[in-house]
């Protein structure tokens, strides 16, 4: 039998960045499973790439304050690049309402070490992007080091690293059962063997609950089909456009390549927790995104390229990080609620400190854990595209 320190269910961007942040702590013994015969074929693969700090509470932002200056600095730290680009975030006001939102917001954040948001007046969200229909918008917020990274060289950063440093990648290694005896972790079998460990980390995202439930612990994590929708080149929008989020209903916009990619949570379309797209979603989203910005009507898309992927949503939409009370050794790493790439940094850093140490200074790691679920102490994040 394979025997493990360490074993992470899921070499996603999250395992990885676990693996590698263990690795980097001196821990030994260290195995990423990943059932497919590639890494990134789950969320990873599907993700938009968008990071940003511009969220309303203080454990996502103190999350996303570690998170984004690592990206700043990956290939410091792995020896790899990951796509960092800080063309900002920008989010767009069309109600006092909203207006109100983000500067609660902004003083959350600054009270947090998030000091460069900017209040954007309509004119200089025009001077930036003269193509918006912008006769409802107030005014916006902006952060030029919120922005994007590419979800899948991050993931081979992080696991080469990994590699380096001692680590191991099974793939092809779906895990079909995790042993305890006497309440303890032992070990997991998995279509690839089994393999006996005192510590298993869930980091098998949308499939999260089901891996959990193979342990006998109840995680509260569901998933939820998100789409993307690419488009062909589009000079209008220069290739330094921030992510553009109309909050009159969540429709937003990136540059990717030369062309765009258009997001939206399409409240006609069906509910779904398989990665299938709805072959309505296009036309849908166009109509929107012309709303918003008139010369879309000549946005170039093929419908085949269009993809969908699988949040993975905890009931507060916030992580769940930390053990698991039912099975000791087991600890979880779920729930991201569509930040999974955006968090992988902290979440590495964490997972590692909790592991190795049993604290961690990133964030108040209890407040996180699954326990606050039952205990009535949920922590509702209301900033989620």
């Amino acid at each position: 039998m394979k025997t493990a320190e360490v074993v992470i269910v899921g070499a996603g961007i999250v395992g990885a960045s676990i693996a590698w942040h263990l690795t980097r702590a001196g821990a030994r013994g260290v195995l990423m499973l990943d059932r497919e015969e590639r890494q990134g074929q789950g969320s990873t693969g599907k993700s938009m790439g968008g990071v940003r700090a511009q969220f309303a509470t203080e454990h996502n932002v103190r999350m996303s304050m570690y998170s984004i200056p690592f990206y700043a600095r990956f290939e410091e730290h792995t020896g790899s690049p990951c796509g960092y680009k800080p063309h900002g975030y920008l989010f767009m006001a069309t109600a006092p309402k909203h207006l109100d939102y983000l500067r609660t917001n902004r003083t959350l954040q600054a009270a947090h070490g998030l000091t460069n948001v900017e209040e954007w007046t309509r004119e200089q969200i025009v001077e930036r992007l003269p193509p918006l229909r912008a006769d409802d918008i107030l005014a916006g917020a902006y952060c030029p080091t919120d922005g994007f990274v590419d979800p899948w060289l991050a993931m081979e950063g992080f696991t080469n690293a990994a590699l380096r440093q001692g680590a191991e990648l099974l793939r092809s290694a779906e895990v079909t059962a995790i042993d305890a005896r006497s309440g303890r972790v032992t070990g997991v079998r998995t279509t690839a063997g089994d393999i006996a460990a005192p510590v298993v980390i869930n980091a098998a995202g949308a499939a999260a609950a089901r891996v959990a439930a193979l342990a006998g612990a109840s995680l509260p994590v569901k998933p939820l089909r998100r789409m993307l929708c690419p488009t062909e080149p589009f000079p209008a929008i220069p290739g330094n456009s921030p992510m553009v989020i109309d909050m009159s209903d969540g429709f937003h916009f990136r540059p990717e390549g030369r062309g765009l990619l258009l997001a939206w949570t399409d409240p006609q379309g069906a509910s779904s927790d398989e990665p299938i797209v709805d072959p309505g979603f296009v036309e849908r989203i166009l109509t929107r995104a012309v709303s918003r910005v008139p010369s879309f009507i000549d946005l170039a898309v093929d419908p085949r390229k269009t993809w969908a992927g699988l949040y993975e949503m905890s009931p507060d939409h916030h992580c769940i990080l930390g053990p698991a009370p039912e099975v000791e050794g087991l600890f979880y790493a779920n729930g991201f609620s569509g930040h999974g790439v955006m968090h992988a940094p902290s979440t590495g850093k964490i997972l590692s400190d909790l592991v190795t140490t049993g604290r961690t200074d990133v964030v108040d790691a209890a407040a996180l854990s699954v326990r606050r679920f039952a205990e009535g102490r949920e922590i509702h994040e209301s900033a989620v595209l």
